[in-house]
């Protein structure tokens, strides 16, 4: 059995990620920014009488991901699979969101993943194994939509650096697989930052528009993320997983979209005209004047 290691578990993909692994056997810690938040994955725990250890980890801290990591590995030696499940979301226009808002994005999405593998890839070199499963997005392999450009950057930007990492460390053993999940059910939207908009905001009225699309979208008929958290289990114990790995039906469409448009500039009417079926008519100019 394998010693896991889970960010973000509090809700959504990590917390069923780590009843999946639990489920298997493996000795999992489920980590977590604020423990006091992991009622819900310890009532589902108790309910199926799996054991899963709720720790302390702040991935945009680098004392406490460090420390996490030191305690675990004290415990059991090198951790076996690491998934880095932690991230937040933000749709804004490229123009007027808050720098520190795109820097908070970044240290979460993409320099949190960072910062839990380094913590972790000492002891997996010495031990000669170990698999680390990043949760990127459909965001991560697909064109940009529009106010979606940062979140996509992060996602694309974690994407980049595990092809990377991949080739660095599979002499030493270690497996990355990058897992790229369309359209779920989860909390993640709900706890997004929402740009503060004005009369005089030039995108106020289209990028309210896209927000409708997205909440629309992440409503009925969104996936299950019992099946992203099965997908990493597979991905650790299935050695041919392909590092980018797309997960869920909407992924695997919009991919065959891309492919069929051939060019942004062909694909991009296709997804306006998608997205006004589902949130009404795009507004026009500025502010929808």
């Amino acid at each position: 059995m394998s010693v896991v290691l889970v960010t973000g578990c509090s809700s959504g993909f990590g917390l069923e990620i780590a009843l999946a692994f639990a489920r298997e056997g493996d000795t999992v810690y489920a980590s977590m920014r604020n423990p006091a938040k992991a009622d819900r994955l310890r009532e589902r725990a108790a309910a199926e009488d799996l054991t899963v250890e709720v720790i302390a980890l702040d991935v945009t801290d680098e004392t406490s991901v460090r420390q996490a990591v030191a305690d675990v590995e004290q415990r059991h030696g090198a951790i076996d699979v690491l998934v880095n499940n932690a991230g937040i979301t933000y749709a804004g226009a490229v123009e007027l969101t808050p720098e520190e808002h795109a820097r908070r994005l970044f240290d979460t999405n993409f320099w949190g993943a960072l910062r839990t593998v380094r913590a972790v890839l000492p002891a997996m070199r010495a031990a000669g194994r170990g698999t680390i499963v990043n949760i990127s997005s459909l965001a991560g392999r697909m064109w940009s939509v529009p106010y979606g450009g940062f979140y996509a950057a992060s996602k694309f930007a974690l994407g980049s650096v595990s092809e990377a990492l991949a080739g660095e460390v599979a002499p030493f053993g270690v497996r990355v697989v990058c897992l790229e999940p369309g359209n779920f059910a989860t909390d993640v939207r709900a706890n997004a930052y929402v740009r503060e908009t004005g009369p005089d905001d030039p995108y106020a009225a289209d990028e309210s528009w896209m927000q409708e699309f997205l909440a629309r979208s992440s409503g009925e008929g969104a996936g299950d993320p019992a099946v992203l958290a099965r997908a990493a289990v597979d991905a650790v114990r299935d050695t041919n997983t392909e590092l980018h790995t797309l997960v869920g039906e909407e992924a695997r469409m919009m991919t065959e979209a891309l492919e069929a448009a051939g060019t942004f500039e062909k694909w991009l009417p296709g997804f306006v005209t998608f997205a006004e079926s589902v949130a009404g008519p795009r507004p026009v100019g500025p502010s929808g004047a």
